[in-house]
């Protein structure tokens, strides 16, 4: 079910392979019956469409081990209603982060599909994150046997909590290392050291081999459809749509591998109306999708949204292909332009294909306001990076006049970005400490603090390496001890 187009991405020296489906295969399974399943249920019938090359017990084994006492909800994405929008928490996992969806399931598929292909070489997972991916990954790879993993991070681009969950992470296996730098050039320097040959040589010499935990890596991808189809289904059970009902969703999204998800499950057959992208002030997504013209040359912007502050958007070349007929010199083209201009532009036509997408973005200031609003009117506190979402959610039906029942995606907890959530609230919370503002969250919000939180108050500090983006592959040849 999955094709890679090897001479696509050898013509282009790429530096990463993307694998993508040769087609969409269609739900095989009715919604209705979909409605009477839990989490794993629903994860079963919608992924096995996708890695077909799992057995059933092998499948349904890595879901049973990845969705189960990690989440704090036995519904693992709940849906709660407020303000007029159904608000999907992908949050209740380890890490209180939306990867913890799909990088909870991650190491599962990664250790069979090694098995079921006789691998003997250590996995060494290198990743890149912008704030969740990082932690969530070491908290799936952990002590997992035959593996080691790798996070590079932005040491000044993430917010306090993200930077204590990964520097305290327990694990023989583990290694976190801060670089000066911006996601973006932690990204790139990951994707030239995935894309040295001689380094892959001589690791394979030593008994190693590079994966990814980002959303590159379609093991990644896949287990992110779930949760949409999952969400629907939660609709249709609950009697708030009837089935075949279309609903929209929004998404806020940098990488664009969790709103492709989206796209993927309406193109399975689930009905989806709408896909709102949300940006924040890094809008070089919505820019693409109001001109069609694709253009990373712009200023770094920090924001209280780290985890979207990206000008690459890896997964909208996935959309590309797709949109460009499934033709990959068209899309090596594109991304030839990309990586020598810092730009692309696709056709009028390619355009064309965009309708299911309304892209627009919320700046600091709005997303704060969105944040206080929806606490003074409802009492639900969302993190800054669901804000976003909220806020271009608000900007899309004064846009539209729309009234279709909306999903929203809320994709990290307040209690991962509390700083900026209070304050947004009322700036005299700006005086407080990390912890005691923890504490406040939960005074405001009700909602116990996460496991996930609390671990980390004493924990001690066990990695502390910083390091120039041009040193990134020194430290990984030091930790697997090769020259």
């Amino acid at each position: 079910m999955l094709r890679l187009h090897r001479q696509y991405l050898r013509d282009l020296h790429r530096t990463e392979v993307f694998f993508v489906p040769d087609s969409i295969p269609a739900l095989d399974v009715s919604l209705d019956k979909l409605a009477s399943m839990d989490y794993k249920g629903v994860a079963y019938e919608v992924m096995k469409l996708m890695l077909t090359d799992f057995t059933e017990e092998e499948l349904k084994d890595c879901i049973n081990k990845a969705y189960d006492s990690k989440f704090d909800t036995d519904e693992i994405a709940p849906l709660v209603s407020a303000d007029g929008a159904y608000y999907l928490e992908l949050f209740h996992g380890a890490t209180i982060a939306f990867k913890d969806m799909a990088l909870s399931i991650l190491p599962h598929l990664l250790i069979t599909s090694a098995r079921k292909n006789n691998v003997t070489n250590d996995i060494v997972i290198l990743t890149a994150t912008s704030g969740d991916t990082g932690k969530a990954a070491l908290a799936g790879f952990a002590d997992v046997k035959g593996t080691k993993i790798i996070v590079f991070y932005p040491k000044d681009g993430v917010s306090p909590v993200q930077e204590k969950q990964m520097v305290t992470q327990k694990g023989d296996n583990t290694y976190v290392i801060g670089i000066k730098g911006n996601f973006d050039d932690a990204q790139t320097g990951v994707k030239n050291i995935f894309g040295d040959k001689e380094l892959e040589k001589v690791m394979n010499a030593a008994g190693y081999q590079f994966s990814s935990a980002n959303s590159i890596n379609i093991g990644r991808l896949v287990p992110q459809i779930v949760y949409y189809v999952y969400a629907y289904t939660r609709l249709l059970a609950n009697d708030r749509i009837k089935d075949g009902e279309k609903i929209n969703v929004v998404v806020p999204t940098g990488n664009f591998g969790n709103i492709l998800a989206a796209f993927y499950a309406k193109n399975m057959g689930l009905p989806i109306n709408k896909l709102i992208c949300a940006s924040n002030d890094n809008k070089v997504l919505y820019d693409f999708f109001a001109t069609g013209e694709y253009d990373r040359n712009r200023d770094f912007i920090l924001t209280t949204s780290p985890s979207m502050d990206i000008l690459i958007s890896s997964n909208l070349e996935r959309l590309i292909y797709r949109i460009a007929g499934n033709d990959a010199a068209k899309n090596q083209e594109l991304m030839s332009e990309l990586k020598s201009q810092g730009r692309y532009g696709i056709t009028d036509e390619m355009k064309k294909q965009l309708a299911d997408f309304y892209g627009n973005y919320a700046t600091e200031e709005e997303n704060a306001a969105t944040i206080k609003k929806l606490y003074e009117d409802t009492g639900y506190i969302i993190d800054t990076h669901t804000g976003v979402a909220a806020t271009v959610y608000e900007k899309y039906k004064k846009d539209t006049g729309d009234t279709t029942k909306t999903v929203i995606a809320s994709t990290a907890s307040p209690y991962k970005f509390t700083r900026s959530v209070l304050t947004a609230i009322d700036p005299k919370y700006d005086s407080m400490g990390d912890f005691e503002l923890v504490d406040e969250l939960n005074r405001l919000s009700g909602v116990d603090i996460p496991k996930a939180i609390e671990d980390i108050r004493t924990a001690p500090v066990l990695h502390d390496t910083v390091c120039e983006v041009n040193e990134m592959c020194d430290n990984v040849k030091r930790i697997l001890g090769i020259n």
